[in-house]
């Protein structure tokens, strides 16, 4: 199915693509019923084809959608309409860290701020039983007024028993794939 602006799903109204990548396309859409924007992830067909991929993916949403932290970008559910299965989250305003980045080093303090909150998001999650498995730079959202979100926690695992996806700096424990020193994606964020 193609997915174009303006297209409904279920009761969501497409307004505009944010992103592509790996695990689907992300939109910016309008939650017609709770009047609200929204973000929506579709999940590619080859993925939502295959039952076992598709059972991962549900059941790996079902647990991040339990976490709730002022940090961590919220699920809101789990959709399916026309045969298309798709993610409602969380639409967080600003820019990523990868852009203010790109724009200049950050200050101590700033830096500091942002670490903190990562800090706090990533405690969240592993107080629930929960690793991010792709933290970068492009996964850390700053809003206007100061916050910090983590983004994208834990589905790329969900679609590759013993397959490496996501970010080649995961935690140590979580790959086989040697990284710099035992470095840390979180490490590798804070250093930068």
């Amino acid at each position: 199915m193609d997915i174009a602006p303006g297209q409904q799903l279920a009761h969501y109204r497409l307004v505009e693509k944010l992103g592509e990548g790996g695990m689907g396309e992300v939109w910016r859409a309008t939650d017609t019923k709770l009047d609200r924007e929204v973000a929506i992830k579709i999940l590619p067909a080859e993925f939502a084809e295959d039952a076992e991929r598709l059972m991962r993916f549900e059941r790996e949403a079902k647990l991040l959608a339990s976490l709730n932290h002022p940090n961590i970008a919220a699920i809101y559910g789990l959709e399916e309409a026309e045969g298309v299965h798709f993610l409602v989250m969380e639409l967080v305003a600003g820019e990523d860290l990868a852009e203010r980045l790109a724009r200049g080093p950050l200050s101590v303090d700033e830096a500091l701020e942002i670490a903190r909150q990562i800090a706090l998001a990533l405690e969240a999650a592993h107080d629930n039983g929960v690793i991010h498995r792709d933290l970068k730079p492009a996964n850390v959202r700053l809003t206007p007024d100061g916050a910090v979100k983590v983004l994208d926690f834990g589905l790329a695992k969900a679609f590759g028993a013993g397959a490496i996806s996501g970010d080649p700096a995961l935690s140590p424990t979580m790959t086989s794939v040697p990284v710099p020193g035992g470095t840390t994606a979180a490490g590798m964020i804070l250093g930068t």
